[in-house]
């Protein structure tokens, strides 16, 4: 049954197929808490500790909410962010109001969900500084590592880890260091503390096995990731959800579509699960990845058919996905009921909606979806801006990409190292290497975006540029920016862009691929096979 308006308030449709099950975009494991709106997001597998310490807790006490949410988007849109959290939090107090425990704790859920990792730390720093009010659990212990892990790196977890006492270290914040592991993917670590693990007794459940399986297949390890399984039927450990899709995920990016489904029908007849759009979204991706457009088209119905709640996540992928098979009409069939659900829509679904125009080659119709987006964002988010620029540049309007890069700046937004990033490839392609080396610097001089580096391809194409200009001294300096920022560190990366021994990409093949599409992607929009492992990605 496909999506439409006018059945908008009757959302519970009947599955459509006997087929059951999805998978959810950003891993997560199943909350005994209200439906949550995770926001559409980015690439490698990772574990959020929101699934960490779901041993049937929370992260608040059940009141009625109060202020959170005013001071939740206070910090969230803060023009200055370098102020920080506490500087919010001090106003609130000085205004005559006194923070709760559960309304702090529950402006950190929502910053999570959002992964401003950074603010949700710097409000457990200010609660940290005034322990005569506030009382610190497990729970409290496990987001806190989660966090660090993620703002100030893992060594800076594991000494947090090494400072609490014993009383709080229970199997929530043990797995929330295995999950600090599994996304640095240090694999000899995250081995060792899972073992520790297994001494403790903390992995007699699930979720220890999800979290090493995700650490496996991000290694494309596939074979491992089917000992888990096994050893999980052996030990009488139930598969969930988010175990199948792992699993699933695993057949898929080996290509065999017989194993994938194999594990569909293991689904189907297991009553511990009940069908979800989570499985239908991962198999969609999974034949998208094949060629398999037909299928994944299928998988697309049935996502639309067990959507229930209030989940805005499902329409990001929908309108995603059939941008990616090239089916126009659903995707603005999609847009309109996605639209009709909501009374707004957040930066994260225009950039859903703008990245699959952009995709079908729809830009008309992107920049009609831009225009809206600038008529009522809530903030100036680079992302989507980043989407229009690359497209730009894609045609080789570079004086469109500035024209909007500038309108960004000027109404108070921050360009990202993407931003740049764009703006730097136009140069190369017009033989401007000074232009582009500015533009490369101002791309490394933005902090606290360690997610970023620069594609392959445009180091590889400034690269021939500078030699064919001879001009060394340009080319120097950007080997300095990345030897600086520490990305050679990386033998992969390093490899890529020809500054390794080992070497085993040629530059060649790298120069043969379409340079434009990640242009316009940008770093935030990752290819399929990275959105597939985006969905198995958590949102606390």
């Amino acid at each position: 049954m496909l999506l439409q308006p006018s059945s908008l308030h009757a959302r519970h449709v009947s599955l459509p197929s006997n087929f059951t099950y999805s998978r959810n975009l950003p891993f997560k494991v199943p909350h005994l808490t209200r439906i949550k709106v995770p926001e559409f997001q980015k690439l490698s597998v990772t574990w959020s500790i929101s699934q960490i310490h779901s041993y049937g807790t929370v992260d608040y006490e059940r009141r009625p909410m109060i202020k959170w949410s005013s001071i939740f988007k206070k910090i969230s849109l803060m023009v200055n962010p370098e102020l920080g959290s506490a500087s919010v939090l001090n106003e609130f107090e000085k205004g005559g109001s006194q923070l709760t425990k559960w309304e702090l704790c529950r402006v950190v859920r929502e910053l999570r969900k959002v992964k401003r990792y950074r603010q949700a730390l710097e409000v457990y720093d200010w609660m940290n500084n005034r322990v005569e009010r506030f009382r610190f659990s497990a729970s409290d212990a496990a987001i806190q590592l989660d966090l660090i892990a993620k703002v100030r790196g893992v060594s800076s977890a594991e000494d947090f880890f090494l400072n609490l006492p014993d009383t709080l270290k229970d199997k929530r914040v043990y797995g929330s260091l295995l999950n600090g592991y599994v996304q640095a993917r240090m694999r000899d670590k995250a081995e060792s503390l899972f073992e520790k693990m297994r001494d403790k007794g903390y992995v007699r459940h699930t979720l220890p096995f999800n979290v090493m399986m995700t650490l496996y297949m991000n290694l494309k390890e596939y074979d491992t990731v089917d000992s888990m399984v096994e050893e999980m039927k052996q030990k009488g450990i139930a598969l969930d959800l988010y175990s199948y899709n792992i699993w699933l995920t695993s057949c898929g990016s080996q290509g065999s579509v017989e194993k994938m489904e194999q594990v569909c029908e293991e689904m189907k007849v297991d009553r511990n699960i009940n069908p979800h759009w989570s499985t239908f979204s991962t198999l969609a991706t999974m034949y998208v990845n094949m060629g398999l457009f037909e299928k994944a088209e299928e998988c697309l119905r049935k996502v639309e058919g067990v959507i229930t709640g209030r989940n805005r996540m499902p329409y990001h992928y929908l309108v995603s996905l059939y941008g990616t098979i090239g089916k126009k009409e659903d995707v603005y069939r999609a847009w309109k009921v996605y639209k009709s659900m909501f009374p707004s829509i957040p930066n994260m679904g225009y950039h859903a909606m703008i990245s699959s125009l952009v995709r079908i080659g729809d830009i008309e119709g992107a920049e009609n979806i831009y225009d809206e987006w600038l008529s009522v964002k809530s903030s100036y988010d680079p992302r989507v801006v980043n989407l229009m620029m690359g497209a730009y540049n894609k045609e080789g309007n570079l004086d469109k990409a500035e024209s909007l890069f500038n309108q960004m700046v000027e109404a108070g937004g921050k360009p990202n190292p993407t931003s740049w990033e764009i703006l730097a490839e136009g140069h190369i392609r017009d033989k401007r290497i000074s232009e582009a080396l500015s533009c490369l610097k101002e791309a490394f001089a933005i902090e606290h975006l360690k997610s970023w580096k620069p594609k392959p391809v445009s180091v590889l194409t400034f690269f021939d540029l500078c030699e064919e200009e001879a001009d060394a001294a340009s080319r120097d300096v950007l080997v300095g920016l990345l030897r600086q920022s520490g990305f050679l560190k990386s033998k992969a990366y390093a490899s890529l862009i020809g500054l390794s021994d080992e070497a085993v990409i040629s530059n060649e093949l790298l120069r043969g691929r379409d340079r434009t599409d990640s242009s316009s992607a940008s770093n935030e929009e990752e290819n399929d096979s990275e959105a597939l492992l985006s969905q198995l990605q958590g949102s606390a």
